[in-house]
């Protein structure tokens, strides 16, 4: 009898309506059990007691799966893209990324980002968190996380270097520093697909294992312009040295710059001029700098308001497309303050020049590259403000 019913249970599970209608199997175990004897029940009473214990562990595994997504959206998709397809991050979803990714090498770079490099450092987010992230990120692996020793490889660094420099420095620069750019490159070139990292960035080296660093060089990466150690002619003790060599780079503890520093939001200057006069001088200004005159246009253009538009308020607007070019490669972030302009206005009988501090937006981004071109934004914003006005 028990057998019979137990097989009756099979032929209701595999034709039945659980797979027609999406009942619940354990609303269907309660049914069949109504049917059965008392003795035939213990069985499927026990089949729904862990049926049940299942179904709580699989909820529960769904509700912190989606929790990790929710962080990992608020926090990376930005950069890495919803898929982890990448973007101005690398792509995180890549198969032979997360081949070499430990856990352990998640975590310090959530933690530590990448000092000066766009990556910042999540120092302030709970431990509980980056784990939820990172059980995130398990999800788009084929395979198991990998779990690198500590251990440190002792090489000849000196012969690490001289391979470095001629198989390694074309794409990741002469002292380590990485290439240009950041992440994917879609519309402006710069000869990769994609970033090199920065072998010299501390928040790298006290993520990174010898080992994972060995692996990574062995192995390159497909789908990236990494070759493995083999299409590059290496040995096995090529590849130490050039782990001890990398590793050279590391110092004792990573150092902080302060994030912000004291930099006016804005650029004013008062002209002496009238407000038509200062107009042409900015203009005049910024054809000396070698920098393009686009166009001006009214302040309040585009805005949805009632009133006339004032003439005495105008921005204007110019550029040096090589500059903007160049800026775009090092970080596409920048195209938020370019091209370039200056507003003038003419208020309670005062005429004022006023124009972003590249200076003060720089400091969000995390970008060394970035505040050189910054730097020099701001001398052209300068320059142009103080000819002006003479």
């Amino acid at each position: 009898m028990l057998c019979t019913d137990i097989q009756l249970f099979i032929i209701f599970i595999k034709h039945g309506n659980y797979f027609n209608k999406s009942i619940p199997i354990h609303v269907m175990l309660l049914k069949l059990m109504n049917t059965l004897t008392p003795i035939s029940k213990l069985p499927l009473q026990l089949a729904l007691l862990l049926i049940t214990i299942g179904i709580f562990i699989n909820q529960t595994s769904m509700a912190d799966e989606s929790r990790g997504e929710n962080l990992y959206l608020e926090n990376c998709a930005i950069c890495h893209g919803n898929e982890g397809e990448g973007g101005m991050g690398i792509p995180l979803s890549l198969d032979d990324f997360l081949k070499s990714a430990s856990t352990d090498y998640i975590k310090q770079t959530i933690r530590l980002g990448r000092p000066n490099r766009i990556m910042p450092s999540f120092y302030w987010m709970p431990e509980s968190d980056i784990d939820e992230i990172i059980h995130y990120l398990d999800s788009w692996r084929k395979t198991p996380a990998p779990i690198w020793n500590n251990k440190t490889i002792k090489a000849n660094k000196l012969a690490g270097k001289e391979l470095f420099k001629s198989k390694c420095a074309s794409c990741h620069g002469d002292n380590a520093q990485g290439g240009k750019g950041s992440g994917l490159h879609f519309s402006r070139t710069n000869g990769l697909p994609i970033t090199p990292p920065a072998l010299n960035n501390q928040g790298l080296l006290n993520s990174a294992t010898d080992s994972m660093l060995h692996y990574i060089i062995s192995h390159g990466r497909k789908e990236t312009p990494m070759p493995s150690a083999k299409a590059l002619g290496l040995s096995d003790k090529d590849i130490n040295n050039l782990v001890s060599y990398i590793r050279s780079f590391q110092l004792q503890n990573i150092t902080h710059k302060s994030l912000y520093h004291e930099e006016p939001a804005s650029l004013i200057e008062d002209s002496p001029y009238s407000f038509d006069e200062t107009v042409e001088n900015v203009k005049r200004a910024i054809t000396g700098s070698n920098f393009v005159h686009i166009r001006n246009q009214a302040l309040t253009h585009g805005f949805d308001i009632e009133t006339s538009v004032n003439p005495k308020q105008t921005i204007i607007y110019f550029c040096n497309f090589s500059f903007l070019y160049e800026s775009l490669k090092i970080d596409p972030r920048a195209g938020m303050f370019l091209p370039c302009r200056i507003t003038v206005i003419e208020q309670n009988n005062k005429v004022q020049m006023m124009s972003i501090n590249p200076k003060h937006l720089t400091q969000l981004f995390n970008n060394d590259e970035l505040d050189e071109s910054c730097d020099q934004m701001y001398e052209v914003y300068t320059s142009i403000l103080e000819d002006a006005s003479l």
